[in-house]
């Protein structure tokens, strides 16, 4: 079976991180865990080495300060691709991504490049948002797609499962985004790579504990970004042929 690996950044989610941690090995145990803490002042990264020592499939990148979600997965997918691992997954601490979801995620893997949790597509939703996030998030995503010439529904979203060679293939040394921007800017790597890209519906559920990272601040300050990309040609000015479905490895 091609190996997995779960990858969970962290920053201050220590109430959250042993319920996420026990649903992703419920859901798929075959699946390896990687906490990337950005040294959380509340204590995470400690909690996250003591999961560790008790669980072979739980391991720990600890990173000296939070410079941002995009960051922080780029060094995890370093993490990951020297280990060679087949699949790797980006998936929230706070419960919003559901790790039941994510067997279906990894079995539309088998035959695409990149997997997208998609809220905007037919049998997705959003559970437990006012209806200003819904508009937000809808908004930031038909924009980017517009001005980026994206065809997909939900750009900003971050439940997603990269093939190895996908990631190769994206050449990540150009990709500079670090925070909210991050899953956009994947994206349009992935599309102009000519990579195919599938969205499968998933429900994103609210946080119940902690508190939120995201801002309107934080996501208008993305849309500028978007907005420079689209003024300066960045977009996908053409798609590629999608390249042939990989063959299902064998199991």
């Amino acid at each position: 079976m091609p190996s997995t690996v779960v990858i969970i950044p962290t920053y201050n989610e220590r109430e959250n991180l042993g319920p996420i941690i026990g649903r992703v090995r419920a859901s798929v145990p075959d699946a390896d865990i990687l906490v990337v803490d950005d040294a959380s002042p509340d204590g995470t990264g400690a909690l996250a080495d003591q999961f560790a020592m008790s669980d072979s499939k739980v391991q720990v990148l600890h990173r000296a300060q939070k410079n941002g979600l995009g960051a922080a997965y780029l060094e995890a997918f370093d993490w990951a691709g020297a280990r060679g691992y087949d699949y790797l997954v980006q998936l929230d601490a706070d419960g919003s991504h559901q790790p039941e979801q994510l067997p279906s995620l990894l079995s539309a893997a088998l035959t695409t490049d990149v997997v997208m949790g998609s809220r905007w597509i037919p049998g997705g939703r959003v559970e437990n948002w006012p209806w200003h996030r819904r508009m937000l998030s809808r908004g930031g995503s038909a924009y980017s797609r517009l001005l980026l010439r994206l065809p997909q529904h939900d750009v900003t979203g971050g439940y997603r499962v990269y093939s190895a060679d996908a990631l190769e293939r994206m050449r990540l040394g150009s990709v500079d985004s670090l925070g909210y921007c991050f899953q956009i800017d994947m994206l349009l790597h992935a599309v102009r790579a000519g990579l195919r890209v599938v969205e499968v519906p998933i429900t994103f559920v609210e946080r119940t504990r902690g508190s939120s990272k995201m801002s309107g601040g934080i996501v208008f300050e993305a849309m500028g970004r978007v907005t420079i990309w689209g003024l300066t040609g960045r977009g996908a000015r053409h798609s590629n042929p999608a390249p042939a479905p990989r063959p299902t490895p064998d199991a």
